[in-house]
């Protein structure tokens, strides 16, 4: 296949190309005998971007199956298309055109599904808010990005307050009966212009999705064009079903909810939004009500559905699933085990990153033969560690920074600034190593490794041995400063249930597990670990007041 002088660079590529395509011939995304549709979703990929692509594909195999399902009920991919159309149009009469930024601060529902789509339709850049952020964090993000509008949900008025004034707000959801409709809604402008298609956009608005923001400011990491090829990634190692339902639990403004509700769409599925705010029985409940075979959270959701207890899990027949996607944090080799229990080998660990997108995918058996493992990378991926002096670790085992590359990575924050490249790879910020059989393992954050007298500890592998225990349901470990080491471990529990717990026997478990200076000096037990609207812990929230007081969590983002 390669000509002469053809770069490896080059060669690669092309080869990664094949695989992808061979991969999406192989789930049913592509048919071989319809080259017209694919020309045609290529070319809308390169005018509108992925989610008018998707909805533009579902119009033309079935106008009328249903596209989505939210608390107000059904929507075709007919009606999504109108309505989408009409809403771009009304945007577009108050100013906002081709690459003016518009952000999006919606729980999971249409509002948000009818925001991505007109946007990509006027050829604007969509930012997504994380529902989670303080108003100082979003005003500095309005301002960075050159906000000309945002559209949100009514319980955001009070946190959007600072920003400012001529940025212009529309409604995407209202709660109350007295709402301030002196605020356009969505359903006002659909209702007051042309449901007609826009002239197609030179190219397409391309979006930014905002990092965690659990140490300041969200950095804006921006993804100006995405290839259908890329579906392959996620498509490689997790077998999503067809023409089937997914019961979309993660919210669609951060990467795992939003990648797998275009690629659910691109595979004919019907997408539930069972909720705006998550609640484990009744997404359960809804997995069971319409028979869905896929449903997509983030592991703290998870852990609090699997947290329900055999009792409540037996009320509800989710036999139909076949896929469970959980991507944004690590899944512990506890939560594995509980989760292939209640419901048997329908687990797949997606390891991503909001700057190097997808690195590895774990699938059931990964996760059965290596607990605790986020498996291996996908077609398109490559992951290599690296030590200090950045020389690369080969060697099973040991520990370095993650490094990754895939056709999803971003190219730099929009504030300029970037993250370490070395050999075309990108850092992961994540410290972990490979075992014998090519598995990846993440041990940690860089930023997150404690030196307590003079050894290096994770607290990654210590939060993994305390949730093994029965009695623990969740874990956090935080390095605070001591007189003698320097920094000692102190860990905070959240008891299972009703269970006691005693701080020592916990030091003693770990004690009989790992060397001594992985041991922690103070145990918490407190009610619930901080997270942010995507479930990451937010350690910095874990306070230790003094030597003599009682440790708490900080309030939740």
């Amino acid at each position: 296949m390669a000509t002469p002088g053809m770069s490896q660079t080059a060669l690669r590529t092309v080869t990664d190309a094949l695989s992808a395509l061979a991969v999406l011939t192989k789930r049913g995304m592509v048919d071989p005998r319809h080259p017209g549709e694919i020309v045609r979703t290529m070319r809308d990929a390169a005018v509108y971007g992925p989610f008018v692509t998707t909805l533009a594909h579902g119009v033309r195999r079935d106008g009328t199956a249903v596209a989505i399902i939210d608390e107000r009920g059904p929507l075709t991919f007919d009606e999504l298309d109108a309505q989408s159309n009409a809403f771009a149009n009304g945007l577009g009469a108050t100013g906002i055109g081709p690459g003016d930024a518009v952000a999006a601060m919606c729980r999971d529902h249409r509002g948000m599904v009818l925001t991505l789509l007109a946007a990509g339709k006027l050829g604007a850049r969509i930012v997504l808010f994380n529902t989670g952020f303080a108003a100082p964090q979003l005003a500095d993000v309005a301002r960075r990005e050159h906000i000309r509008a945002i559209v949100h949900d009514e319980e955001f008025l009070g946190t959007l307050a600072a920003v400012p004034d001529e940025v212009a707000r529309f409604l995407s959801w209202v709660d109350s009966t007295d709402a301030d409709l002196a605020t356009p809604t969505i359903d006002s402008l659909i209702a007051g212009h042309s449901t007609a298609a826009l002239p197609a956009p030179k190219k397409p608005g391309g979006m930014v999705i905002l990092t965690s923001g659990t140490t300041g400011t969200p950095k804006g990491a921006p993804r100006e064009k995405v290839s259908p090829l890329q579906s392959a990634q996620f498509l490689d190692r997790i077998p999503l079903p067809r023409d089937n339902t997914m019961i979309m639990a993660a919210p669609i403004f951060h990467g795992t909810g939003l990648s797998q509700f275009t690629l659910g769409w691109a595979l004919g599925n019907t997408i539930v939004f069972q909720q705006r705010k998550f609640d484990p029985e009744r997404t359960i409940a809804a997995v069971a009500a319409h028979r869905a075979a896929i449903l997509v959270l983030v592991p703290t959701m998870l852990q609090r559905i699997v947290d329900l207890g055999p009792d409540v899990l037996a009320r509800y027949d989710t036999s139909s699933l076949r896929v469970i996607f959980a991507a944004g944090s690590s899944v512990s080799p506890d939560l594995s085990r509980r989760t292939a229990a209640a419901f048997g080998d329908v687990l797949y660990n997606l390891y991503a990153s909001t700057e190097v997108a997808v690195a590895a995918v774990a699938t059931p058996l990964d996760m059965r033969v290596a607990p605790g493992t986020v498996g291996r990378p996908p077609v398109g991926c490559r992951v290599a560690i690296y030590d200090e002096s950045r020389t690369r670790i080969t060697t099973p085992g040991e520990i370095g920074t993650i490094f990754v590359s895939s056709g999803l990575s971003f190219s730099g924050y929009t504030d300029g600034r970037n993250k370490e490249m070395v050999d075309g790879l990108l850092s992961s910020g994540d410290v972990g190593h490979f075992d014998a059989d090519g598995r990846l393992f993440i041990d940690g954050r860089d930023d997150d490794m404690i030196v307590s007298g003079g050894e290096n500890v994770y607290p990654l592998e210590v939060e993994n041995l305390l949730t093994d225990r029965p009695d623990i349901a969740e874990a956090a470990v935080i390095g605070v400063d001591d007189r003698d080491f320097g920094t000692r471990l102190h860990a905070f529990v959240v008891p299972a249930g009703d269970a006691p717990v005693d701080p020592q026997e916990i030091k003693d478990y770990v004690k009989a597990s790992l060397a001594r200076h992985k041991v922690p000096r103070d145990v918490s037990v407190i009610a619930e670990l901080p997270r942010n609207a995507t479930g990451k812990l937010l350690r910095r929230q874990l306070v230790v007041e003094s030597p003599d007081s009682s440790p708490k969590a900080g309030p939740a983002s």
